[in-house]
């Protein structure tokens, strides 16, 4: 359940999505087999993704997975069952079924997936009908050498941003200590956990050393930060009824100070957590990377040796 923006996650380039004027595709949420399965989706012409064109003979695949259907405390009842009656579009008491891209259809009292159709039915490896939010904390510091000053990429000039990533147990690839929201937890508060849990693998720490990692993150946390992204991501374990959303935010430590003095050790979702030299020979998934690409311009910082491939896409 703890799975960030996901690996498999990938990302149109628009910082924020309006069903009005950008055209977003998707092309992970269509792809086959599902993810951890042999379901395949029912195939979906890139002409007949948009709900707006209408298809008559369109009859997706149903699948949700077992483990979901296995009624975990992340997962939501299934949609018929007599006890369960969601409210889409609000907060329903503990659980944000508020999407980040605005409302939502609910058709037959399922609700429809924003950006289109997937081929697919259910929830498959999703637990909510409906969004499912994630929170990416994108934590970054200036490359310096052993006398302190800050290190320039030799082709490009420009100072090089490093940031904390992992590399997951689950998929092997590079990505941002991230993870799914709680029911009832304000983002800052899952940005904050699930890089402790990750990077600094807190959930192994004795009461007083997790109180002193705490101490030392909370100024890290508390100062200004940058929202990079919010919003859908198109992401393989999207469904017609249930998708991924995710905000990803930068926390950036200036001076190096309040990071040198915290242990990275990986825990939970993480194999190895590392402090990483950002450029775009980076390779994350589609959507971290891209996330990544947006911290590096709101600081002026090295991403490319080719002066060209700075500019806004």
């Amino acid at each position: 359940s703890n799975l960030s923006a996901s690996c498999w996650s990938h990302l149109h380039p628009v910082n924020m999505f309006n069903s009005y004027n950008v055209k977003f595709h998707h092309s992970k949420a269509l792809t086959s087999p599902y993810p951890g399965s042999h379901i395949e989706r029912s195939q979906v012409p890139e002409d007949k993704v948009g709900w707006l064109t209408e298809w008559k003979d369109y009859n997706p695949v149903e699948y949700t997975a077992k483990s979901v259907l296995a009624g975990p405390s992340w997962a939501d009842p299934q949609i018929n069952d007599e006890d369960f009656s969601p409210k889409f579009n609000e907060r329903d008491g503990e659980v944000e079924r508020k999407s980040l891209n605005g409302l939502y259809v609910v058709e037959n009292g399922r609700p429809r997936n924003p950006v289109g159709r997937t081929g697919l039915t259910g929830r498959g490896l999703l637990g909510r009908w409906g969004p499912n939010h994630a929170a990416d904390p994108v934590v970054t510091r200036w490359k310096r050498d052993g006398s302190g000053n800050k290190v320039a990429h030799p082709v490009s000039g420009k100072n090089i941003l490093q940031f904390v990533a992992i590399k997951r147990r689950d998929c092997g690839e590079w990505a941002i200590p991230g993870g799914m929201v709680d029911p009832g937890e304000k983002i800052t508060a899952t940005l904050k956990r699930e890089f402790e849990e990750e990077a600094l693998n807190s959930l192994q720490k004795s009461p007083e050393e997790k109180a002193k990692l705490e101490k030392q993150l909370h100024k890290l946390f508390s100062q200004e930060h940058f929202v990079v992204y919010r919003g859908y991501v198109d992401d393989p374990r999207n469904t017609d009824n249930a998708w991924m959303e995710t905000e990803a935010v930068n926390y950036h430590d200036e001076t190096g100070e309040t990071m040198d003095n915290l242990p990275l050790e990986a825990g939970d979702d993480a194999g190895v957590v590392k402090w990483v030299d950002i450029s775009e020979k980076l390779e994350l998934y589609a959507s971290h990377s891209y996330f990544i690409k947006l911290v590096t311009e709101k600081w002026g910082a090295h991403w490319s040796e080719d002066p060209g491939s700075e500019c806004h896409e």
